[in-house]
């Protein structure tokens, strides 16, 4: 036998055993996606809004696994991958682009602040994959504010601030007969600032008066600088939109201070943090906007409350509720489009209608976000009471 044909006949072996590999490898492939649906859970799980992302990821685990006893959606099981961004946006960044490129997600649900939302729908876009976030308020989170195009791969279970400051301002002048108000925002937060620009508009606009606007930082400790001069202009409520680990220090120094006057805020007061922070005492006189209350005798709220004590051992809270929603808005996508194209997820995302979630029945409009109600809560003792529930607008 010539060497030419002996090297011949080795390179065909050769390539024979790699189409047989290839071929097993494809095979394999195949197998594993026509019986699993990949999806994303990028949740803070970690750093400084950890309660916010182990409670949104509860929420969406809770309803995967339902799905998944229940057969799963078009004849598949649904594997919920988790990914932790450390309340981080350089991490959101990270995290979302693993799960895209690495792990082969058709979606992604998370993450809950609307700064990291931001972050990571910036590789959602990128890839074309749908992403919704069931908390993050802030309108740049759906809508490009440099174009004012709606972001077409990004969706969201809850309202939107400018209708939540706007129902928080109308609360303060209709309820509370306030005339005179100072917002203490952080000014590195779009939530924040968000929550702040619309309060302030709705307020004077209703024939109120914002006398003075104050700035803190994602972090700070210490505010009595800020409350003392908010204390010698003696407004008729402060409006704090922010996160419960600085709105808890605030509330509890301002009570500290003698400042009584109701202390006014959004969805970020909700965590069971805040009464640990704060300490009872210091939540009283204090109402913010929320998704959802456990005291709703809605069925549907209390048979989620049901299954998620049963399973976790304790209370949900709204993000755990609006986690649980974005998985069940997914998954209703996915059965309207009958495809685990992530195009036609997005197709029918977009056109989601009637959806009854545990936080409202969720319409998705034009610019992607959720028209729904809104409920105001009373902390007394740092303990909540239904107050209203505001019909969407």
């Amino acid at each position: 036998m010539s060497k030419s044909f002996k090297f011949t006949s080795f390179i065909i072996a050769v390539l024979m055993i790699a189409v047989i590999f290839s071929g097993c490898t494809k095979s394999n492939s195949t197998s594993a996606s026509s019986d699993t649906i990949k999806v994303g859970a990028l949740y803070e799980l970690t750093g400084g809004v950890a309660t916010f992302g182990t409670s949104a990821l509860n929420g969406a685990k809770l309803y995967i696994d339902e799905v998944n006893k229940n057969g799963g959606v078009l004849g598949k099981k649904i594997v919920l991958l988790k990914a932790d961004n450390k309340s981080q946006t350089d991490e959101s960044i990270n995290q979302a682009t693993k799960l895209i490129q690495q792990d082969k997600v058709i979606a992604i649900l998370g993450p809950t602040t609307s700064t990291n939302t931001i972050a990571a729908s910036s590789v959602a876009m990128q890839n074309h994959i749908p992403l919704i976030t069931g908390s993050a308020t802030a309108v740049s989170v759906t809508v490009d504010p440099a174009t004012n195009k709606v972001k077409n791969e990004i969706f969201r279970a809850c309202f939107i601030d400018p209708y939540q400051g706007s129902v928080m301002a109308q609360f303060a002048t209709k309820k509370l007969n306030a005339k005179t108000a100072v917002v203490y925002m952080d000014d590195k937060s779009d939530y924040s600032k968000g929550l702040a620009q619309s309060f302030k508009d709705q307020f004077e606009k209703l024939g109120g008066k914002v006398i003075d606007q104050e700035a803190y930082v994602a972090g700070d400790q210490d505010f009595k600088a800020a409350l003392t001069k908010i204390k010698s202009l003696n407004p008729d409520v402060i409006f704090i939109p922010g996160y419960y680990q600085e709105t808890g220090k605030i509330a509890k120094q301002a009570r500290d201070m003698g400042i009584e006057v109701p202390l006014l805020g959004g969805d970020g007061w909700d965590s069971p943090e805040l009464l640990k922070i704060a300490g009872a005492s210091a939540l009283n006189n204090v109402y913010y906007s929320n998704h959802f209350i456990s005291t709703d005798p809605d069925p549907t709220v209390q048979d989620f409350i049901k299954k998620y004590k049963d399973t976790y051992g304790t209370e949900p809270d709204a993000m755990a509720a609006l986690a649980y929603d974005t998985a069940g808005m997914l998954v209703q996508a996915i059965k309207d489009a009958n495809s685990t194209d992530p195009a036609k997820i997005i197709d029918a995302l977009s056109k989601l209608k009637d959806f009854k979630g545990v936080t409202g029945t969720i319409t998705i409009n034009s610019q992607h976000n959720a028209v729904k109600s809104a409920v105001i809560i009373e902390l007394k003792d740092g303990k909540q009471n239904f107050v209203e529930k505001v019909a969407a607008q």
